[in-house]
């Protein structure tokens, strides 16, 4: 994937920003700039070659993760961020505005009560439930053939265990993510 000049520091300003209001508003318990790169935006970006369809949902994003990466690469795709805490939220619309990212929509509502207009073709999801719970919470989110992209850390065996025998069409990606030796895996699922 080729990343524009513009993206680049598009992506470094939306650092800067999580960085100045992680002081105030804790979005994140990684404090250092340099960390928040492969800790945030290298591990969110990892995702992108699994990546399909125009309209995405980011459930739980919490400080935009990762929703804002995703849409900052891909302007032509409609990124949806969706948390219920107000105080993320708010530092969402900042970012949207402070970026010029048109392609963003933010929604404060929990997932159970969130009523889109138009379903979603990939419900994302980074440390936000389990496979489960995102099976069951998520699926009126989704478009016919969608799918919910759940990011993990180790492989979720039991997890995996819990939702098989649904009908669920279940792929897992081992994902490579530069700068972190943890394990990163994602779990792609058509209902």
């Amino acid at each position: 994937m080729v990343v524009s000049r513009d993206q680049q520091a598009c992506l470094i300003n939306y650092v800067a920003l999580l960085s100045k209001w992680n002081t105030t508003y804790n979005l994140t318990a990684v404090r250092d700039e340099a960390d928040m790169v492969a800790r945030h935006l290298l591990d969110s970006l990892a995702i992108t070659p699994f990546l399909a369809g125009q309209r995405i949902l980011d459930v739980g994003t919490g400080a935009g993760l990762p929703g804002v990466p995703i849409a900052i690469l891909f302007p032509q795709r409609e990124v949806h961020l969706l948390d219920s805490n107000g105080k993320k939220t708010r530092f969402l619309f900042q970012v949207k505005t402070a970026l010029g990212l048109d392609n963003i929509v933010v929604h404060q509502a929990r997932v159970a009560s969130f009523r889109p207009v138009e379903p979603f073709d990939a419900v994302l999801s980074r440390a936000f439930a389990s496979l489960q719970d995102m099976m069951q919470g998520c699926r009126h989110l989704l478009a016919p053939q969608g799918r919910l992209l759940a990011m993990k850390g180790a492989y979720p065996a039991k997890e995996l265990d819990a939702i098989g025998g649904q009908g669920a069409q279940v792929t897992v990606h081992s994902l490579a993510v530069p700068g972190l030796g943890e394990h990163r895996h994602l779990i792609d699922i058509t209902l």
